[in-house]
């Protein structure tokens, strides 16, 4: 890690301890303390596994990616690729670290740049597909109840989901409609042209054509394999699913009885809002959404703020401490398959 990357880290720990702290205001110790002692330990277990399955589904996503690419993929090395693209998600700005990150591992595994380009573009367009598909699954059937409670968070809700869908599409156009797209982009940049400096404005469009041409000539390397496609989406529909159900099993430990499905729905809108936050890891904005969304379920105010604690330590901290340690662990190298 970079002396920026180690600055950020403690920046959003000091970040998340202070927010930790100011909800912890209204909350007396003696009945925060009780709260502790009284959790259910093993949920809080089987939420921690549920995180633990999460990256592990989409080891097995990678390593079916490079099945056939690469000799010998170890899965420590799969599974190395989500943990340390956890930890640099958590440190970049709508978890724009990620994806260069992961890249660096592949790499350092002796991956080709070219095919660890394509394996991520094509596991980039799976994740972002099936993240609107159980988006859309849920605003069927639970949209009405964030609606009706708090009408302000709904309309994060959907301005998420436009911008999950705006990117699955622009995705999908470059890979089927490329020259629409060339010329869709170059209409959308001439009003640069009129407020910004020619010289800046045209490297800004240069920069821009060769990331959508690099992007269109991998895309020609996935677009005939269906049937690894469909494989993959379906592990990684699993292992979202994993993911949102960890703050159920958060509250089976502080001992409620929630409706599973209830949960499942709020902590995907949860998801779409933090998407809009610009702070790594959407700080501030989850923990707000968290404790507007699920005092549905928790009506007594410690065990809300503890229950907001807990899910954002197993979703957030967890994954980055653990990103760190995997980010050290030396990679088995691999042989390219010609």
């Amino acid at each position: 890690m970079s002396r920026k990357n180690i600055a950020v880290l403690i920046g959003m720990l000091l970040l998340g301890g202070g927010i930790f702290a100011y909800e912890l205001r209204t909350v007396r110790l003696s009945q925060l303390l009780r709260e502790i002692a009284q959790l259910n330990w093993w949920w809080l277990l089987v939420a921690a596994g549920c995180m633990g399955l999460y990256w592990l589904m989409e080891a097995f996503v990678v390593k079916l990616l490079l099945k056939g690419r690469v000799d010998h993929f170890s899965f420590k090395n799969a599974l190395r690729i989500p943990l340390v693209e956890q930890l640099f998600n958590s440190l970049t700005p709508f978890s724009s670290g990620g994806q260069p990150a992961q890249l660096m591992a592949l790499m350092q595994s002796g991956v080709d740049g070219g095919r660890a380009s394509s394996l991520l573009l094509m596991k980039f367009i799976v994740f972002q597909a099936m993240v609107l598909i159980n988006f859309i699954l849920t605003l069927v059937f639970g949209f009405k109840l964030v609606a009706a409670k708090f009408t302000y968070l709904a309309w994060l809700v959907v301005f998420g989901f436009l911008i999950h869908l705006a990117v699955i599409t622009g995705l999908l156009l470059i890979m089927y409609w490329y020259n629409f797209t060339k010329g869709l982009v170059r209409l959308l940049l001439r009003p640069l042209h009129w407020v910004m400096a020619e010289s800046r404005a045209n490297k800004l469009e240069t920069t821009l054509n060769l990331k959508i041409d690099n992007f269109y000539r991998e895309s020609l390397r996935i677009k005939n394999q269906t049937g690894m496609l469909i494989k993959a989406s379906i592990l990684t529909f699993i292992q979202l699913i994993f993911y949102y159900s960890v703050p159920y099993f958060v509250l089976l430990a502080l001992g409620l009885q929630p409706s599973f499905m209830e949960v499942l729905v709020m902590h995907i809108m949860i998801v779409m809002i933090i998407s809009l936050f610009p702070i790594p890891g959407g700080s501030g904005g989850a923990e707000i959404s968290f404790r507007a969304l699920f005092a549905t379920f928790v009506v007594v105010n410690s065990k809300l703020v503890l229950a907001m604690i807990l899910w954002r330590f197993m979703t957030y901290y967890l994954g980055m401490f653990i990103g760190i340690f995997a980010l050290v662990v030396k990679p088995d190298k691999v042989k390219e398959i010609d």
